[in-house]
């Protein structure tokens, strides 16, 4: 994952975090809410697509998914900076795995396995970055 960018700017997301407040609901805050929200939908959007292409039938997003971006930014603190990172990773591993399969089958070349190996490490990725939501009441 990513490095922590330092500031000392109190505005700073990261800097709120580690001062271990952070709630994320600055401007700069709901800019990065903003831009998270855009990548967990373009990648999901990728999943489905890698998920046709594995043979999955359509996924049904429960509210966690489908509401990750919100529930990070009000979390806030060090939830909502790995939560970004996570989704920066994920984005970095989907990215080119449906480019490369949507090349082989382009080709014709069967993508049923390597679409099968990445519609999984979507699930782990994902599953790990929805433990990061906190039990109801924390």
């Amino acid at each position: 994952m990513a490095k922590l960018p330092i500031s000392n700017d109190p505005k700073s997301t990261a800097a709120n975090a580690r001062r271990g407040g952070g709630n994320p609901r600055t401007p700069l805050g709901g800019a990065a809410t903003s831009a998270m929200s855009v990548k967990w939908t373009a990648v999901h959007d990728a999943a489905a697509a890698v998920g046709e292409l594995a043979g999955e039938p359509p996924e049904f997003r429960t509210p966690e998914v489908r509401n990750f971006p919100a529930i990070m930014r009000d979390a806030g603190g060090w939830r909502f900076i790995v939560a970004q990172e996570g989704v920066d990773d994920l984005a970095a591993i989907m990215e080119p795995g449906l480019t490369a399969l949507l090349a082989l089958h382009g080709r014709g070349v069967p993508t049923l396995a390597p679409a099968q190996a990445l519609w999984h490490e979507f699930q782990s990725a994902r599953a790990a970055l929805l433990a990061l939501i906190p039990p109801l009441g924390v």
